[in-house]
């Protein structure tokens, strides 16, 4: 099982309920392949650096998660196949990359309390 992180950036025009369905679609997808889901984060509605499809915004998301390194390029097929997503990127983390991770989450969580 490798450690993985993919960031993807949704359509701006969906609605709330959309977004939540798609996000839960990637989700169950990784689940049923046997992925073991570490953490995934709503980053909310950000700014572009640059226009994609002609959109300026998109909603971010994040899915940090351990799988088989031979589902990758399904899961990614997935993306491609999926309207609503715009771009996408995924990361094989080593052990460093996932500590600092960690780190990143807990800071997240003491902020937000």
């Amino acid at each position: 099982m490798n450690h993985y992180e993919t960031v993807f950036i949704l359509n701006p025009v969906l609605s709330d309920t959309q977004i939540k369905e798609t996000v839960q679609k990637f989700e169950d997808y990784l689940v049923s392949k046997g992925a073991k889901m570490v953490a995934k984060e709503d980053w909310g509605l950000k700014k572009l650096a640059y226009p994609i499809q002609k959109k300026k915004s998109g909603f971010y998301h994040l899915f940090d998660f351990e799988i088989a390194g031979e589902e990758i390029s399904a899961f990614e097929l997935e993306f491609r196949r999926d309207d609503s997503v715009m771009r996408y990127l995924t990361v094989k983390l080593d052990k460093h990359a996932a500590a600092w991770a960690e780190k990143r989450r807990e800071r997240v969580k003491s902020i937000k309390k």
